[in-house]
């Protein structure tokens, strides 16, 4: 305590005082995690259901449900496509714990098993979108509609799903790196 004549408590001026707004938030860290965590979530299930279209074409064709007329036979990218439950399961079980180890496993496989099975497929598919495109002909249906038309929108949106968990994978575990190297220093 201070008292009339002897001296003031240390910082008593305020001089050390900084407002909240100039203070930089220790909870920014937490909120960016928390959407990245959130956005990789939703294409997580955009992932799945990808995957799940993928795979009810291999099953229905491989156990002759129904006939070739009706959903053809699948391509050979797909097969290893089947993999990519890989890299969204390590995905899955990284987020909850803040797990590098599973985001980084995540993000290697999402390539392996995810981008290059559709690199492949763009290839092996291009002679048979060229032959739709140039004189209308498609020899393989699913549904009524052309198998190479309706594999090729499959592979946009699962191109663009992949990419942007790899982008945003990629983030969040900039943002735990960060995070850990700042309670080292501590």
């Amino acid at each position: 305590m201070t008292s009339r004549g002897g001296s003031r408590a240390a910082a008593a001026n305020k001089s050390d005082f900084k407002p909240l707004r100039a203070r930089p938030s220790t909870h920014s860290h937490y909120q960016m995690s928390d959407a990245l965590k959130s956005e990789i979530r939703k294409l997580n299930f955009v992932h799945l259901a990808t995957w799940l279209l993928v795979a009810a074409q291999v099953t229905v064709s491989h156990l002759d449900l129904v006939s070739r007329d009706t959903v053809a036979a699948p391509y050979q990218w797909e097969y290893p496509y089947l993999l990519s439950l890989i890299p969204l399961a390590a995905s899955s079980f990284s987020l909850p714990g803040n797990n590098i180890s599973y985001l980084v496993i995540s993000m290697i496989s999402a390539g392996l098993f995810s981008i290059a099975p559709l690199i492949y497929g763009s290839m092996e598919m291009f002679p048979v979108a060229q032959l739709l495109y140039r004189h209308g002909k498609a020899y393989r249906f699913i549904f009524g509609v052309s198998a190479v038309a309706v594999m090729y929108l499959v592979m946009v949106v699962a191109v663009q799903v992949h990419g942007w968990q790899i982008y945003y994978s990629k983030r969040l575990l900039d943002s735990w790196f960060n995070d850990t190297q700042e309670k080292k220093k501590k």
